[in-house]
């Protein structure tokens, strides 16, 4: 069987989990939205089931999945319902929704549901993504008690550059969301992961902790707490071919690279195809029998080349690891130009182990 594998350390999962709750001191919703960014929902949500205090997805198709795998836990909608049919389906399901547009609140008034729902009231205190407006919120919030269908309401926001530690940003969202919810009596919900990790001064009955939970950090420079985080996935293959070539010759599509010197060269059982960025560029780290050396070369559908010259004791069949506790899928990202949330979710055609 083609060796390209997804390795998911569930016991590493639940330390990540554990240090949201620890360093927000509130509850917290973990986030398994888009499969739980790669790493399989179910799986993920039953390792923490006896732990967390809920979850949050997406949309209504990926918490009824949830449901079908017996997780009784609540779950929250992030991007709510998209038809006013979807509140029976929340209801009849014991589902939490956001609620980010007039619409929606006028949706809920006119729908009659057989059971009070559970709302996530989200502000646009900055990031103009979704969200009522400042002078909507209070507004939206009065109507949705008045409208009898709600039993209770959580009051929420998104930082749109929480990842960004020297901006101000952040500070500006927050005594937006402070002044608009004065006098609203609920719990309220602001800390993603970023602010999780690098802004304890954000006080939060309920945190969201999304990419924290999976070991990658948010941010683009070294962060204390982050540097806590334990990596989940592993992405790893074999070598399936090694070759020695002289210098000055190409490798790969394009010929991109072109050797300097006599080289061995492994080709392994992983590409593009997989969700291995395609734009990795020639110096991207990998391990491979345990040395950590480069990709070389452009990234094929499902092979790429690594230099195996300063390893000589890696053979056919020798162990790669692309990215996990060697190689952090932090740092791939960087090289792809891209971020760790991406690989994660682009992830596919790989099977994923579950271990812990």
């Amino acid at each position: 069987m083609r060796p390209a594998r997804a390795l998911i350390d569930l016991q590493a999962l639940r330390h990540n989990y554990r240090l949201a709750r620890e360093l927000s001191g509130a509850k917290a919703l973990a986030v398994v939205k888009a499969d739980a960014y790669g790493h399989g929902a179910v799986r993920c949500a039953l390792a923490l089931e006896t732990e967390a205090d809920g979850f949050a997805v997406a949309c209504i198709e990926e918490a009824l999945e949830l449901r079908a795998a017996g997780i009784k836990a609540p779950v929250l909608l992030l991007e709510g319902f998209f038809e006013a049919s979807e509140l029976s389906l929340i209801a009849e399901h014991d589902l939490w929704c956001v609620v980010h547009s007039l619409w929606q609140v006028e949706a809920i008034e006119r729908t009659p549901v057989h059971k009070p729902l559970k709302v996530w009231l989200k502000l646009d205190s900055g990031m103009h993504r979704a969200g009522l407006s400042p002078l909507e919120y209070r507004d939206g919030y009065q109507r949705l008690l008045a409208s009898g269908k709600v039993a209770r309401i959580v009051l929420m926001s998104h930082f749109a550059r929480a990842d960004e530690l020297d901006a101000d940003t952040t500070a500006q969202q927050l005594a937006v969301f402070q002044a608009a919810r004065e006098g609203l009596v609920a719990e309220c919900s602001l800390s993603n992961s970023p602010a999780v990790l690098g802004w304890p001064q954000v006080s939060s009955d309920w945190a969201r902790p999304g990419i924290m939970l999976y070991g990658a950090t948010p941010f683009e420079v070294p962060q204390a707490e982050a540097s806590r985080l334990q990596p989940v996935m592993t992405l790893q293959s074999r070598l399936i071919s090694v070759r020695e070539l002289p210098a000055g010759e190409p490798v790969g599509y394009g010929g991109h690279f072109t050797t300097t010197q006599a080289s061995r060269v492994g080709v392994v059982a992983m590409g593009y195809a997989d969700g291995y960025p395609r734009q990795a560029p020639t110096g991207t780290p990998v391990v491979v029998a345990g040395t950590r050396t480069r990709l070389i070369g452009r990234v094929s559908m499902d092979m790429l080349c690594v230099d195996l010259t300063d390893v000589p004791e890696a053979v056919v069949g020798s162990p790669v690891e692309l990215w996990g506790k060697q190689v952090l899928a932090s740092d791939v990202a960087t090289q792809a130009g891209t971020i760790p949330y991406q690989i994660f979710c682009n992830l596919k055609r790989v099977p994923r182990d579950y271990a812990g």
